[in-house]
């Protein structure tokens, strides 16, 4: 006959005791493991929201820092444009003029480049101690010279020597056929600006001397400029003959910065300066979508998912948290401040505009363009956007208190990891109540068990007793 104890069951009672203890178990552990749980996914969707901020904030600081660059502008409302960049390059300010300029450049500008006679002992040639004095345009620049120094040594402490470095000064070897040359040259432009080195004994250098001028070979003996002697540059505009001691020249043309690259008998540009509608229209378009990149991720971090009833589903990752609001609410802030210009004051003008639902900007290029043109406000454009107190400049400083480090945004990724660290430690001291809980539920339900194992032994053996009683009876 087929045992009525089933897989699993109590040997002695029959019953399912290992179902027993886990329904127990299961009942006091659920009120806490839900508890744990919705924590849980609430902190871990949280701190993965506010991650998702941080790097959205560092996208939009990115962008906000190339659209206010100073040696690339955005918003320039004039562009300069030269007809052969190999000659010369153009910057247009705010205040330029539209126009053409025909620029012929005779010679740039160039820097004094001198050399010391040759050390046949090369780089490691013995130099004696003392102060080496080098000097352009009457300022000496004065340099210790310690014992035991060589050329070389020389050598690295110019280019090392902070003074020198912020004057522009560098210096290297340069070996011929008569030896190793100290050569120093320097970045100051102009005449004028040739150097002389004095001090000490075979490292002196007369900067008016020029040596190697018109292929003449150099001698071992060979002291002074490489070349020839710096000058100014020398230029026309309109056929006005003008010099400049800088290569860059900013006061010849009101508004217009020249860049000069060559000279020479062919060296000529038109300079070309209008209006940067195009430009303009760029860089505000860039603003706009690092803007709204901002705006409709935090409308995703907190809007849930609906269903087709528009009744809640999915929640977002920071739905109900005021933090993203709160970041958006701030970046908005400055839009609505009035700008320093005087006909331009405000992102209407140019045809910018929020979205009230979403909180996004749109972008008219209509009415931009009917600002640009009929209205002239291209000049106005870069005060708006860069200048002081700009559009640019009052985000940067609106959203730094969330973005910088151990700011608004780090204090809640340090909070939230705390939540999670406690969360974890919850969760294993309930999976330790649960264990220890299994184990003494076991043990009772098993000595239970055992004790009903017992009493229908005893059952059996006093029904058996009487069996035999009442056989006994029958036959006797």
């Amino acid at each position: 006959m087929a045992s009525p104890i089933l897989p699993g069951l109590g040997l002695g009672s029959g019953l399912d005791t290992t179902a027993i203890v886990k329904a127990l178990v299961d009942s006091d552990k659920a009120a806490k493991q839900s508890q744990i749980t919705r924590a849980t996914n609430t902190t871990t969707n949280s701190i993965s929201g506010v991650g998702t901020l941080k790097s959205l904030l560092a996208a939009f600081k990115n962008a906000m820092k190339d659209l206010s660059s100073t040696t690339t502008p955005q918003f320039s409302g004039f562009a300069a444009t030269s007809s052969t960049p190999a000659v010369l390059t153009a910057t247009a300010s705010n205040s330029a003029v539209s126009g053409t300029y025909a620029v012929k450049i005779d010679n740039i500008a160039t820097a004094s480049k001198v050399t010391t006679a040759a050390f046949a002992g090369g780089t490691s040639s013995a130099i004696p101690s003392g102060t080496l004095t080098i000097k352009q345009n009457g300022v000496d620049y004065n340099l210790n010279v310690g014992a035991g120094a060589t050329l070389q040594s020389v050598r690295d402490s110019i280019n090392a020597d902070s003074s020198l470095k912020a004057a522009g000064f560098s210096a290297n070897i340069v070996t011929d056929s008569f030896g190793s040359r100290l050569v120093l040259g320097s970045s100051t432009t102009g005449a004028g600006s040739d150097i002389s080195v004095s001090g000490i004994a075979g490292l002196e250098i007369d900067g008016t001397n020029v040596v190697g001028a018109n292929n003449a070979p150099l001698t071992a003996t060979s002291a002074g400029a490489i070349g020839a002697l710096a000058q100014d540059a020398k230029f026309s505009i309109d056929g006005m003959t003008l010099t400049s001691k800088s290569n860059t020249v900013s006061t010849a043309i009101s508004g217009l910065t020249l860049n000069l690259v060559s000279g020479g008998q062919n060296a000529t540009s038109t300079v070309t300066v209008a209006p940067n509608n195009d430009g303009l229209k760029a860089s505000i378009q860039k603003f706009v979508d690092a803007y709204n990149a901002i705006a409709n991720s935090v409308t995703a971090l907190t809007k849930p998912s609906l269903d087709d009833d528009g009744n809640p589903t999915v929640p977002a990752k920071l739905t109900g948290d005021a933090l993203p609001r709160s970041l958006l609410a701030t970046i908005r802030e400055p839009l609505s401040q009035t700008g320093a210009g005087d006909k331009l004051t405000s992102l209407a003008q140019l045809g910018i505009t929020t979205d009230q639902k979403t909180g996004a900007l749109s972008f008219d290029s209509v009415k931009f363009s009917t600002a640009m043109g009929d209205k002239k406000l291209s000049g106005e454009v870069q005060t708006l956007f860069t200048g002081t107190d700009g559009l640019l400049e009052r985000m940067g400083k609106a959203i730094e208190p969330y973005a910088q480090a151990g700011g608004i945004l780090d204090q809640r990724t340090t909070a939230l990891n705390r939540t999670q660290a406690r969360l974890k430690n919850d969760q294993a001291a309930l999976d330790r109540r649960v264990e220890s809980l299994t184990a003494t539920l076991t043990k009772k339900y098993n000595d239970m068990d055992a004790l009903v194992g017992k009493l229908k032994a005893t059952a059996n053996n006093i029904t058996s007793m009487f069996q035999a009683l009442q056989a006994q009876q029958k036959n006797s």
